[in-house]
């Protein structure tokens, strides 16, 4: 059973992000702030709420709106290929979270104006220290390696972000259907690869990534 809190007796922010593996698209972060009630329980739960690698994309789709829906807050945000080419991916992947955290940090205030971010829990073990542009401080967080399959709030994090960013490449895919983005999401399949070796990058691709097995193909 997952954990309602790293933190007791706070508003925590639980964040995670989907697409650092990918050779194209953007990387995706979600962070989700959960209501307890008045001893610390969740008040919001699902059987088929985990990591949302151990789901079905089905079992992902149906969760979707019931996190968005009963979450005390949420954000979504996503870095571009070009970005990642830029900073890296470790860097873009914590920049999205940090996006994310905004976003869910600006709903709770809006919804309570008393309602403060007081922790973070991120998924892995490499995080940078998030300053709040609303309370213009750095709020306290801690780095859970398979944070993902042992928190609630990392865990609907996942999801939110991997349904987002299967949403994006399902998009992209409409315009570049001939790399199959439909199914393999941009990850580094062999028939992804061969299509980039047939038809080139898109500027969708990350170019600081191996896009094939010998570079020097295009």
């Amino acid at each position: 059973m997952l954990l309602p809190f790293y933190q007791e007796g706070v508003f925590e922010a639980g964040t995670d992000e989907a697409g650092r593996g990918p050779l194209a698209g953007p990387v995706v972060a979600a962070a989700v702030i959960l209501p307890l009630d008045e001893a610390d329980n969740p008040l919001f739960t699902h059987p088929h709420l985990t990591d949302s690698k151990k789901l079905t994309e089905k079992q992902r789709e149906e969760l979707r709106p019931l996190i968005m829906e009963h979450s005390l807050a949420y954000g979504i945000a996503r870095v571009e290929a070009e970005e990642i080419d830029k900073i890296n991916i470790l860097n873009a992947s914590i920049l999205a979270m940090h996006k994310s955290i905004s976003q869910a940090e600006k709903m709770l205030k809006e919804k309570n104006s008393k309602h403060l971010l007081q922790h973070i829990i991120s998924d892995g073990n490499k995080f940078h220290p998030y300053t709040s542009r609303i309370q213009k401080k750095t709020i306290p967080h801690k780095t859970i390696v398979k944070g993902d399959a042992t928190y609630i709030s990392i865990a609907a994090a996942s999801i939110l972000a991997k349904t987002e960013r299967d949403h994006i490449m399902d998009s992209l895919s409409e315009i570049y259907p001939q790399y199959g983005w439909k199914k393999n999401k941009a990850y580094p399949t062999k028939d992804h690869r061969d299509a980039i070796a047939k038809y080139g990058p898109t500027p969708y691709h990350r170019m600081s990534f191996r896009l094939l097995p010998d570079p020097t193909l295009f």
